[in-house]
């Protein structure tokens, strides 16, 4: 079985990570120049690679106080058998720890950052992802989201 080799990054090649984004059908559509800013904009970027192949991402952000892990993905093929759907880069099953190893040097880049909390939001099976890492869920929080294309701003 072949090795897994991590790296964390400040530059990915837009076009590689819009092909992984599209095989998993991620919803990013995003142009190079944005991803380009993605990246420019994240304090750490996590790839894992099998014999050259990107086979995970991870991503985390932060503003100096609180570090955020937003985005931790595999490729179909590197999901484990037990896998559901085996699409939208899930990380359940993951026999092999990609995903766990990703997430962890992104938590302890952040650590190392000196922040005072790092948040997650999870949804379905990676609440059990996230409770294995360490995080415990918050209460009274709700997460919630707003499509900026539906965004008016109030002239006065």
């Amino acid at each position: 079985m072949s090795e897994i080799s991590y790296e964390v990054v400040d530059h990915i090649d837009a076009q590689e990570l819009l092909d992984f984004y599209s095989n998993q059908s991620h919803p990013t559509r995003a142009d190079g120049a944005k991803l380009a800013r993605m990246l420019q904009k994240s304090h750490c970027f996590v790839t894992a690679r099998l014999d050259g192949k990107l086979v995970g991402v991870g991503r985390g952000v932060t503003d100096g106080v609180i570090g955020y892990l937003t985005e931790c993905k595999l490729d179909p093929e590197a999901q484990g058998p037990a896998a559901i759907t085996r699409q939208d880069g899930r990380i359940e099953h993951d026999e092999r720890g990609i995903a766990t190893e990703i997430a962890r040097r992104i938590l302890q880049s952040l650590a190392e950052y000196g922040v005072e909390r790092i948040d997650v939001t999870a949804y379905g099976t990676e609440v059990d992802f996230c409770e294995e890492l360490g995080f415990r869920r918050a209460p009274g929080l709700v997460a919630m989201q707003l499509n900026p294309s539906l965004f008016q701003v109030k002239k006065s």
